[in-house]
């Protein structure tokens, strides 16, 4: 899987470029997401993934499937994918252009994974706290996993910080066995 992220990088860039030149990130933020579902439906993956089903008739099943919901430049992009053999890296070019896309417009996008539903206010406490530390505005994204037992853990670009009682318990069982 490392070495789909490693092939994703070169395309990640190209679109970050091609969205920096005309501003279009977000429509290639929608673009991009709507080419990482087909590719990972469970109903075309027997078709994404096998070497008997030639690229033309690749390429013209998955632009059949957006039929008019994909710019001109993102229909280009998958006739590349598909041409170079990468189609398969597409899920990793999405992550790897949406961390590019919030470097260049200047925010994180930080997704919090908390035991229990956050309430708006500490939504907040927790946004401001983070756009201090990280000197950026921040897109926070909240799910609960009540296997957490308590507390959350917080991942921003790189970063993960784990304050959650499962997270502390893991450790104190490594220290133990050490």
């Amino acid at each position: 899987m490392s070495e789909l992220a490693t092939l994703a990088r070169p395309y990640a860039e190209a679109v970050a470029e091609l969205a920096k030149a005309d501003n279009s990130f977000d429509k290639w933020s929608n673009d991009i997401a709507m080419l990482k579902a087909i590719v990972e439906s469970p109903e075309l993956a027997h078709i994404v993934d096998s070497p008997s089903v030639g690229g033309e008739k690749l390429v013209s099943l998955i632009l059949d499937i957006c039929d008019g919901q994909i710019s001109d430049a993102a229909k280009n992009f998958v006739r590349v994918l598909v041409d170079n053999q990468r189609l398969l890296a597409l899920p990793y070019v999405a992550v790897q252009y949406e961390a590019l896309k919030a470097q260049q417009q200047g925010y994180v996008k930080v997704e919090i994974v908390s035991a229990y539903a956050v309430q708006p206010e500490q939504q907040q406490e927790i946004e401001a706290s983070l756009q201090k530390s990280l000197g950026k505005t921040v897109e926070i994204s909240i799910s609960t996993d009540a296997s957490l037992v308590g507390g959350c853990v917080i991942r921003a670009g790189d970063r993960v910080t784990d304050l959650s009682i499962k997270g502390r318990l893991q450790q104190l069982a490594a220290e133990l066995r050490h």
